[in-house]
């Protein structure tokens, strides 16, 4: 059975660009999930301590990973991009990648809740997951995409990226 799963991508750190164009091919080469878009590069300001700015995106995945089993792949592709995770949020990093959509289903599990609990507050998701997918409805909220990143719209903070 195949799933339609969402992800953000983000990365401030080095090669921004291409740090999140080695992601999307590492998920392309992971079994049992296929790319199916990708958003333009949106260049927004980092929230938390001062940093460098982000880019960030989002892309449609068709997979037949379980949820659990996706965001395993995601965490490996983040350690093989050089991520370091630690107990801090919000710091700068070379890659993020996050869940926030799957198939529709809500999960509230230890390792991992979706919808992502904090996507409809973020312009810096919304936006471009709203280019991609911008009728999808948000499970919990039952909005659509295109509305919550209306609701959190800040072009100032939120634009197409300048190194693409």
């Amino acid at each position: 059975m195949t799933t339609r799963a969402y992800i953000a991508l983000g990365a401030n750190l080095g090669d921004r660009a291409g740090n999140i164009a080695r992601a999307v091919d590492s998920l392309r080469a992971t079994p049992g999930v296929r790319v199916v878009t990708v958003s333009r590069l949106w260049e927004t300001a980092p929230v938390g301590p001062p940093q460098p700015a982000y880019l960030n995106a989002a892309a449609a995945l068709d997979t037949e990973l379980d949820a659990l089993a996706l965001l395993v792949r995601m965490h490996e592709i983040e350690r093989e991009l050089g991520r370091k995770r630690g107990a801090e949020r919000n710091l700068p990093r070379t890659l993020d990648l996050d869940l926030l959509l799957f198939g529709g289903l809500v999960i509230d599990a230890l390792e991992l809740v979706v919808p992502h609990p904090r996507m409809h507050e973020r312009a810096f998701v919304l936006e471009p997951l709203s280019e991609i997918a911008g009728d999808e409805v948000h499970p919990v909220l039952a909005e659509r995409v295109a509305v919550l990143a209306a609701k959190v719209r800040d072009l100032e903070k939120a634009r197409v990226g300048r190194d693409q």
